[in-house]
């Protein structure tokens, strides 16, 4: 296997490549754009719909659009006793809380993942984008770990998690490039807590809203060949797994780069910020600007901008993706 995934073309890499380059060679200042907002909504729905193929770039602002958020509200309804308790603020700070048994933290993790990754998203974001360009060609490249493209219906075969997948534990470590889905794990302890499932089949709180912050000692998750410790598979460090399933995904992004190599591309970028740019924000740069015909295109609520040498190339609308959905959806 291991000579097999050194022969395929890895679209990762070459998209920080392509990171790395724009990064040194894009010098001359940004801007925002140029025309009204009207104006750039209809520049965009024309290069949606006469492009030969659109790459879509996500990052973590699409799924907040989508309401998948991380604060307020639906933390609160969700993870009120281990704020109370721990003084957590938020998902993504709690994560990284030092808890004290390992029976906490996997009841904690067990809901982290749940919620974000076995529901479906509050708002239509991800369905909405999906009828923008089903009958195009097209690809998904996104930071995002919470399965909702693929949720939404976009072809899996047409998408690369490139950080991981909540769905999916690893060996602690990495010690070999093994993942297994761990949803009926995820319903057994959210089960164990004392969570309930209503009409639809969601887990939510019981009515006395009485839960428990640990689950008992032998559901804590083992690696079902070693026996060993597992984590998320998540990339934070170099013990992240790049299974089978990455790979193939990696060389599927890298061929579709391949085969519209200087056709007419719509790049479009959505929710990107500022934490991984070289996997998605600067390749995109990169490859509009060596491909006069491609079109570079930045949304969300990020402070969407783009370099001076590709403007006349570059659509750039802010505001809440919901909303920009709606407009790209006016004919």
């Amino acid at each position: 296997m291991r000579n097999d995934y050194f022969r395929q073309p890895d679209g990762y890499r070459v998209s920080i490549r392509k990171g790395m380059n724009a990064a040194r060679s894009f010098l001359g200042g940004i801007t925002r754009g140029d025309g009204s907002r009207e104006e750039q909504i209809e520049r965009l729905r024309r290069e949606i719909r006469e492009a030969d193929a659109v790459v879509i770039g996500a990052g973590a602002g699409l799924s907040t659009a989508a309401g998948f958020t991380y604060s307020g509200e639906r933390f609160h309804r969700y993870f009120r006793d281990f704020e109370e308790k721990f003084g957590i603020a938020d998902m993504y700070s709690g994560g990284f809380y030092p808890f004290p048994e390992e029976e906490i933290r996997w009841a904690w993790w067990a809901r982290h993942i749940y919620y974000n990754r076995y529901v479906d998203a509050p708002e239509p974001v991800y369905t909405g984008l999906l009828k923008l360009v089903e009958e195009k060609d097209y690809f998904v490249i996104t930071t995002n770990v919470d399965h909702q493209f693929q949720r939404a219906g976009f072809d899996k075969k047409r998408l690369f998690y490139t950080q991981g997948d909540y769905g999916l534990f690893q060996p602690l470590g990495g010690k070999d490039d093994r993942t297994w889905d761990n949803e009926e794990w995820v319903m057994d302890a959210m089960e164990a807590q004392g969570f309930v499932k209503d009409e639809d089949g969601i887990f939510q709180m019981p009515a006395d809203g009485n839960v428990s912050m640990r689950i008992p000692s032998d559901l804590i998750p083992a690696d079902p060949v070693t026996g060993g410790p597992v984590t998320m598979n998540l990339r934070s460090d170099d013990t992240f797994v790049e299974d089978d399933g990455w790979r193939k995904a990696s060389a599927a992004y890298a061929d579709f780069l391949r085969r519209h190599s200087g056709m007419r591309v719509l790049y479009m970028e959505i929710g990107v910020g500022h934490n991984t740019p070289v996997i998605i924000k600067y390749p995109f740069w990169q490859m509009t600007k060596e491909n006069p015909k491609a079109t570079y295109a930045c949304l969300g609520r990020s402070d969407p901008y783009c370099p001076k040498p590709i403007e006349k190339q570059s659509v750039c609308i802010d505001g809440d993706f919901m909303e920009t959905l709606r407009e790209l959806q006016e004919e």
